[in-house]
């Protein structure tokens, strides 16, 4: 790899060639020059470090197991040219554009400034200086784009068909489903919203905006590494939470198996299925309700995230959950509605999911409460196997549900990474 010069942030390395050995030569990288600020924003003692970016090619995509970031940027949207030769072109344009992005590349060769001052920008600017902050580009497929529209009907899996209505939804059409989706995960919201900003722009007149949300504050850690985050109710969130280093469970629960997708949907084999759920809290009323009632309601307690069967002074996070403790009164310790025991894999023969939510507010309502909550991400092997019975369970006996509202839902196929020649819209369609 060659030296950085010093006082280069990576943006401009990669601008100038320098780092092209760093996204890989089989990616095709090439880029125009451009000056960087970098050394504004340098220490007395030298270069900020900057760490490697998140590699955008491999067997699965990034953005699943990768240690879940800071900020998130999603879309889903549809797709309004009825040319499956279109959408296959802006499929590997995008596959171009994502991968210098999470580079830290503009999303064209100088496409901020290098296009002359007589045409429109190939890259709005707005992450020109920043480093590439760990982002991540993700993409899925909806049930609704194998219709009957781009001969993609054959190569539908199976198991990616609508979500059923659960018991309590107040799905909003204007939050719900999508032909394709895009996550964008990065440590710097910028970073994030710029790389979405800029794959809707490359796909003007043949996909538009079905729905977006903005994310903050992560909702589960997917790594040993990272402490376990809380949520807007206070708690922390997660804590059972398949992580990246288990790759038993990742294999049992998360990865599409080859025997899950025979046939033509074969191109499924080693992605996932991502759920999305926009899950509404009512805070100001959380905010009134007693703490040990709160903490029935989770199932653990609100200092440290342990199980309620746990005496003051052993309180762990990590400890087991003991649903058949009782306490003084000969009642379940933890209560049979609290939202840990029903989501606990004993209590639905064994099932996980991998959670990678974020946090989000979106102003307020206009009745004077803020419209917050948690939008609820998760990749699973079969959402009809997995989230689908967890959520029945959820919505019928969850406590928690006097809280919250489900106000959007999404289910889409994430294709497994690429090879160093493939791109996106070969995967879908075949060679």
């Amino acid at each position: 790899m060659s030296p950085r010069p010093e006082g280069a942030s990576r943006r401009s390395v990669l601008a100038s060639g320098a780092g092209v050995a760093i996204a890989g030569a089989a990616a095709g990288l090439t880029y125009a020059g451009r000056p960087s600020s970098a050394a504004a924003h340098q220490s007395s003692s030298g270069p900020a470090s900057q760490p490697e970016p998140v590699p955008f090619r491999g067997e699965h995509q990034a953005g699943i197991v990768t240690p879940a970031q800071d900020r998130m940027h999603f879309v889903a949207l549809d797709v309004v040219t009825t040319d499956p030769a279109e959408l296959r072109l802006l499929l590997r344009e995008w596959t171009r554009a994502a991968e210098r992005m999470t580079y830290g590349a503009e999303a064209t060769p100088g496409g901020v400034v290098g296009g002359g001052p007589h045409r429109p920008p190939t890259d709005t600017g707005e992450a020109l200086d920043l480093p590439p902050s760990n982002l991540t580009v993700t993409i899925g497929y909806g049930p609704s784009l194998f219709d009957e529209r781009f001969g993609l009907a054959d190569r539908r899996p199976e198991a990616l068909r609508e979500l059923p209505g659960f018991t309590g939804d107040d799905l909003d059409p204007a939050r719900t489903g999508g032909d394709l989706c895009i996550q964008a995960c990065a440590d710097d919201p910028q970073v994030a919203v710029h790389a979405i900003r800029n794959l809707i722009r490359i796909g003007f007149g043949v996909v538009s905006v079905r729905w977006s949300q903005l994310g903050f504050g992560r909702t589960s850690s997917t790594s040993t590494s990272q402490a376990t985050p809380r949520n807007l109710f206070g708690f922390k969130d997660g804590t059972a939470n398949i992580k990246a280093e288990d790759s038993a469970a990742l294999t049992e629960h998360v990865w599409v198996d080859p025997a899950d997708v025979p046939g033509d949907a074969a191109w499924m084999a080693g992605g996932s299925y991502l759920v999305a759920r926009r899950i509404r809290m009512h805070i100001e009323v959380w905010d009134r309700t007693p703490l040990q009632e709160q903490e029935d309601i989770f199932g653990r307690d609100k200092a440290v995230g342990a199980s309620l069967h746990l005496p003051a002074d052993r309180r762990d996070e990590n400890a087991p959950l003991d649903l058949t403790a009782k306490g003084v009164d000969g009642a379940p310790r933890i209560p049979l509605t609290s939202h840990v025991r029903l989501a606990h894999e004993s209590q639905l023969d064994g099932i996980r999911i991998l959670r990678r939510g974020y946090t989000f507010t979106d102003g307020s309502d206009g009745s004077g409460h803020l419209d917050a909550g948690l939008f609820f991400i998760a990749f699973v092997r079969d959402a009809h196997r997995q989230f689908v019975p967890m959520q029945q369970a959820l919505a019928k006996s969850d406590k928690l549900n006097e809280y919250i509202e489900h106000t959007g839902s999404a289910l889409f196929a994430v294709p497994p990474g690429l090879g160093d020649a493939e791109d996106w819209g070969v995967q879908l369609f075949g060679a």
